[in-house]
């Protein structure tokens, strides 16, 4: 028997859903590219509603601020279940600092890729250690898209993959910015490079 192009054609009953991550270290442009992902949704007249962990009240309560200065309104929200209550023709949803979430996040965004909604995530991949960050592994594991970008090292110009931690504090969760880490690439990172 010949296969058809028909023969491989789904039908779905109801709108499909998609997950997309958008990871890396600090300073590598995943709000930047949240932001622009949105914002293209936006424009193209999507109901889109976007969320942010309440702990993050770095450079605003409210709204999502790229380190270019680039904002978007966001509800902060203290747990990711109260995502769950977005409007019913809400069609793309925004997370930005997804490894500040608590780990029902990846089930959350289950929930709502299969209701037919697309979900764009972004959040550090490791933190300050190294170590997988929060539930963005788990997440990784379940999109269907996953975009990894990197910043530039401070110490050598290479490609950045990791956050250096400026300062002695050993707590997981340390909200800074370039007065508290810099991107470093593999080999200034481990080598522990300040000159």
């Amino acid at each position: 028997m010949l296969f058809s192009e028909h023969n491989f054609t789904h039908r779905h009953a109801h709108p499909v859903g998609s997950i997309e991550v958008i990871t890396g270290s600090m300073f590598s442009g995943k709000t930047e590219e949240l932001i622009r992902r949105l914002r293209r949704a936006q424009f193209a007249k999507l109901p889109v509603e976007i969320f942010k962990p309440e702990i993050d009240v770095r450079y605003d309560e409210q709204e999502i601020v790229s380190h270019n200065s680039n904002r978007i309104p966001s509800t902060p929200v203290g747990h990711s279940s109260a995502i769950l209550l977005l409007s019913a023709d809400t069609k793309v949803v925004g997370i930005d600092e997804a490894q500040f979430f608590d780990d029902e996040l990846p089930n959350v965004c289950v929930q709502l890729a299969n209701r037919g909604i697309r979900v764009v995530v972004a959040g550090l991949d490791m933190d300050f250690k190294a170590q997988p960050f929060g539930p963005i592994p788990a997440l990784m594991a379940i999109a269907e898209h996953v975009t990894k970008v990197h910043a530039v090292c401070v110490r050598c110009g290479a490609p950045a993959a990791y956050s250096y931690r400026l300062n002695e504090r050993e707590e997981r969760v340390m909200l800074g910015e370039k007065e508290s880490y810099e991107p470093r690439c593999r080999a200034c990172y481990y080598n522990g490079t300040n000159a």
